[in-house]
């Protein structure tokens, strides 16, 4: 790969791990049904979170830095 293409997943990898751990969760709205008689239907928005570990967050942010520092190591 190429030293541009390096350094721009490096800086992707980097602002998703800072966002991930500024924000440590993705919640999403999900729309479920809860009754169904005949055409009458009821249903309900139900609020659904998925954390993100630290781990996971970090691992970001430092490959973010590998995939940067190896863009710099490498000759144009």
């Amino acid at each position: 790969m190429s030293r541009k293409v390096l350094t721009l997943l490096g800086l992707a990898l980097i602002l998703g791990g800072c966002l991930a751990l500024a924000y440590r969760e993705i919640s999403y709205k999900k729309r479920e049904k809860v009754l169904e008689i005949g055409s009458l239907e009821a249903s309900v928005d139900r609020e659904k979170r998925i954390p993100i570990p630290g781990y996971a967050a970090w691992g970001m942010v430092a490959g973010g830095v590998v995939l940067i520092l190896a863009g710099a190591r490498r000759p144009a």
